[in-house]
């Protein structure tokens, strides 16, 4: 009888254990930052961007126009600091497709930034700031298109009649919104590169993470400027404070804002250094290449395992990245 007691309260002390890790468990879960590759499909394949469609992704404004350009060579202009003294402005402006950022001015920049704009990229938080100034952002350049990007419930009714008026006032602007179904797109690559999905890690895509898979998808080439490695900011010494815009140069600095975004939990916020982890494995897919500052050749790996990149739960250290195969 003893015995019997003996087994049976054994067996409820493990039950009591098991019941009580998996309350912890879940419960932490809740607040944990994911862990970057150790969710990832061992032999991961991203999909071919090239092939996403352009018609049925990015709907016209105004009219019944198809966002049909195609670019060999394509420049993406950061808004970072990083370009301000490059004198890369003429530079610049000879490229064939020249692509910008919500409000990143050019006048009082040219030197460093150039002048000219092919395609400009614009989040839902940024419209009023462009359209408050459509001598920079819409009329400055010839046939400049405009791609504006945001979840439904930020696109509104009123927004996009506001948009649909400016297009008629500009004829020379092209004005293109984000369909509901490549946001959803958006959302599965974030999930299918980093294994986490996007709302549930309370992430918020960056405007720079549209911008870099609408250049995969329109241009043969890809030279971003302006953009700093994922393990910039882990350096030691620790690189100088720059500012994170290079229009507003008492703003916030970049790297504090970078790692302040990639560790928060709490609130959405912009996972930045993990997106540039994932642009540092498209590199060699889709002919990226970095500079001001450059990227080091073989940077996925480093940045991979680069532990004091990493902010502790956010992404795994020490996993070497799968071996990609190349995407024509």
């Amino acid at each position: 009888m003893s015995n019997n007691t003996g087994q049976r309260t054994a067996i409820f002390v493990v039950l009591f254990a098991l019941i009580m890790l998996l309350i912890i468990y879940s419960s932490n879960s809740g607040n944990e930052a994911f862990h970057y590759t150790a969710l990832r499909v061992k032999f991961h394949r991203p999909p071919n961007l090239k092939k996403w469609g352009l018609k049925s992704g990015y709907l016209p404004i105004y009219g019944n126009k198809t966002l049909e350009s195609h670019c060999h060579q394509c420049v993406i202009i950061t808004s970072s600091s990083h370009l301000l003294g490059s004198k890369l402005g003429s530079e610049i402006d000879q490229s064939e497709c020249i692509i910008r950022m919500n409000d990143a001015p050019t006048t009082g920049y040219e030197v460093d930034v150039g002048n000219k704009t092919t395609i400009r990229v614009v989040a839902h938080s940024s419209v009023y700031r462009v359209l408050k100034r459509p001598q920079e952002f819409v009329n400055k350049t010839p046939e400049t298109v405009l791609i504006f990007w945001g979840p439904p419930s930020k696109m509104q009714k009123s927004l996009l009649k506001i948009l649909q008026r400016v297009s008629i006032s500009f004829p020379n602007m092209s004005a293109y919104v984000v369909s509901p179904m490549r946001m959803k797109q958006f959302d599965d690559l974030f999930r299918g590169e980093t294994g986490k999905d996007r709302e549930k890690s309370r992430s918020w895509l960056s405007t720079g993470w549209f911008t870099m898979v609408i250049a995969v998808e329109l241009c043969d080439r890809v030279h971003v400027y302006g953009m700093v490695p994922p393990n910039y900011c882990s350096r030691r010494p620790p690189p100088r404070k720059m500012a994170y815009h290079y229009y507003e140069p008492k703003g916030p600095d970049e790297c504090t804002t970078y790692t302040y975004n990639e560790r928060s939990r709490k609130g959405n916020h912009h996972r930045f250094l993990t997106e540039k982890r994932v642009f540092a494995s498209w590199a060699s897919l889709y002919n990226i290449t970095f500079s001001h500052p450059a990227w080091a050749p073989g940077l996925p790996e480093e940045t991979w395992n680069h532990s004091s990149a990493q902010p502790s739960g956010w992404c795994q250290r020490g996993i070497t990245p799968p071996r990609r195969e190349n995407i024509s």
